[in-house]
Parts: C-alpha cells; structure tokens; sequence
C-alpha cells in the first residue's frame, strides 16, 4: 500500500471514522495482495529469463518466491525479504527470509529467489519447521545463470532447488546460506 493511504487510514482511525480493527485487517489484506502480485510478477520473470525453471515450476509441489531480497553491509551486514508460498495455482501462505553476516564486506544489492520445492516432505518440512535455516534439510541446489543450459539429475535428486536472479546493486555474495525463512502474517 502507498505510505500516504497509509496515513490517511490511520488518521481516519484516530479520528474515530473507521474501527481499528477494520483498518487492521484492510491494511493487512493489502499487504498481502502486494507480496501475492509482487511474486507472481517474479515468478513470470524467472520463467521468462531461464527455461529450466519453468520445467521446475511444472514439476513442483510448491514454489516460494522472494521478489526482493536486500543485502547490505559494511563489515556487519543483512539481508532480508517477504515472499509468497504458491502450491498448485494458489497462493498459501507468506514468508519472510533474514540473516545477519560479519566480515569482509560493502555494498548494498538486491535480488530474487525462487525455491522449487521439488516433492511434498520438502514442503511438510518447512510447514512444520519453527523457522527453516538454509543449509539444514531438506536439501538445496542452488542454480546459477552461468550453469549449463540442464539440469542434472544429481540437481533433481534434492528436495529443494533455488533460483537467484535479478541482482541490481553492488555486493559481491547473494549467497543466502544461514537465511532463515520464517512464516509471517501481515499485519500493519
């Protein structure tokens, strides 16, 4: 939502013109229409740029997409974002994925990530993980532009396979190895 709607509920709010808790919940499904369009339009991004994901997407139990991760640091550093869980043709749920980082490092960037959750225990897992750290199961292969044009079967064997893409910015890792993904409820 627009930081000046924003305002404007607010201040209807506090001038006693609409329920807080309306406003609660109007702000809230807004938030999530956002992160829901931001990730379609992410996920139709990837599929434009790079085939193999869309063979990915086909196969997929389900697909978390982070339509922008921000990184950025000097010396001490983060990285975070909000995404979108698709499974089938709907949209199920919403994430947040953060780190923090110490050592040699400046710059910001920021980028996209798509997960293929490659098969439903991968998708049980995070279900149930109280906040999932990538480089703990299930397993990921993370896929890189620069890699050759298929993929392996080695690749297809992992239970999660990730796709960076979209780097704007300068910062020298997008590495999310130790992220923490999260489930997250908007909220205002």
């Amino acid at each position: 939502m627009h930081p000046d709607r924003r305002t404007i509920l607010r201040s209807l709010v506090l001038a006693g013109v609409l329920p807080a808790a309306e406003i609660r919940a109007t702000l809230a499904a807004t938030e999530a229409s956002e992160i829901t369009r931001d990730s379609a339009a992410a996920l139709a991004r990837l599929y434009g740029i790079d085939r193999r994901a869309s063979a990915l997407g086909a196969r997929a139990a389900g697909i978390l997409i982070f339509p922008r991760i921000v990184k950025a640091g000097f010396i001490f550093g983060a990285q975070g974002g909000k995404g979108a869980l698709a499974i089938g043709r709907q949209w199920r749920g919403y994430y947040t994925i953060a780190a923090a980082s110490f050592g040699l490092q400046a710059g910001v960037a920021w980028f996209s990530y798509v997960l293929f959750f490659m098969d439903r225990n991968a998708l049980r897992y995070l279900a149930r993980s109280d906040g999932w750290a990538l480089g703990t199961d299930p397993n990921v292969a993370v896929i890189d532009r620069g890699v050759g044009a298929s993929l392996s079967s080695t690749t297809l064997a992992k239970q999660v396979v990730a796709f960076p893409f979209g780097q704007n910015g300068l910062m020298a890792d997008l590495s999310l190895q130790g992220s923490k993904i999260t489930t997250y409820r908007p909220d205002p």
